[in-house]
């Protein structure tokens, strides 16, 4: 209910009766049963006992492990064929971008162990990070402030804050993104905008990332 609240409170108002307000609330219908959606998705991995942030999308995605072990922020993204194992915590912070087919590890086994035995560690994913198509965040890992995990990388050590970590094994560029980020990935998608509308607002991206979108090395 509190994303339904936030959305009509932030709403654009255009003039009644004119053409802006007919084009609004018939992008509003329009886009009705995808906005249930998301808010239906979203309720129910809290029912399950994940932590969820306002306006995040959690896009039905693969949870295995327990759910109390995930929480989410605000405005964040998960694609939904994306694969989360939480055996172990996972956090993943505000204004997060995690496109299509990305995996998130949190065990694994001891490879020179005679055993093999297993062991479980956290993954931390930080605000305004951008985890990109097919990448894997593999068990212990922290994806810094703002920093990129590029398409297809593997990544088995830290990532810095601001950096950008692309191949397998990932390889770190520092400083690699500006420090002031003040984007709103999820704002502009269809069934947000249709409330809140284009605004001039630093807040909002140009641009949101959608499925698919790559960082470049």
């Amino acid at each position: 209910m509190s994303d339904i609240r936030y959305l009509w409170t932030s709403r654009e108002r255009p003039a009644p009766g004119s053409r802006r307000w007919f084009v609004v609330w018939a992008k509003r219908a329009l886009h009705f049963r995808a906005l249930l959606k998301i808010i239906l998705a979203r309720r129910s991995f809290r029912v399950r006992g994940a932590q969820v942030g306002e306006l995040s999308i959690l896009d039905r995605f693969e949870l295995k492990g327990t759910a109390a072990n995930l929480s989410v922020g605000e405005h964040s993204f998960i694609s939904g064929s994306s694969e989360i194992v939480a055996l172990d915590q996972v956090h993943i912070g505000s204004r997060v971008v995690i496109n299509d087919r990305v995996s998130i590890l949190t065990a694994s086994h001891h490879v020179g162990d005679p055993g093999w035995r297993s062991f479980r560690k956290p993954v931390r994913i930080e605000d305004y990070a951008w985890i990109a198509v097919g990448a894997t965040i593999l068990p212990g890992v922290t994806i810094g402030y703002g920093a990129v995990v590029g398409a297809g990388a593997v990544v088995a050590k830290d990532v810095p804050p601001l950096a950008v970590a692309t191949g397998n094994p990932a390889v770190v560029r520092l400083n690699a993104r500006p420090a002031d980020l003040c984007y709103d990935p999820v704002a502009l998608l269809p069934p947000f905008e249709a409330w809140i509308g284009r605004r001039a607002d630093p807040a909002s991206p140009s641009n949101p990332p959608m499925h698919g979108l790559e960082p470049r090395p």
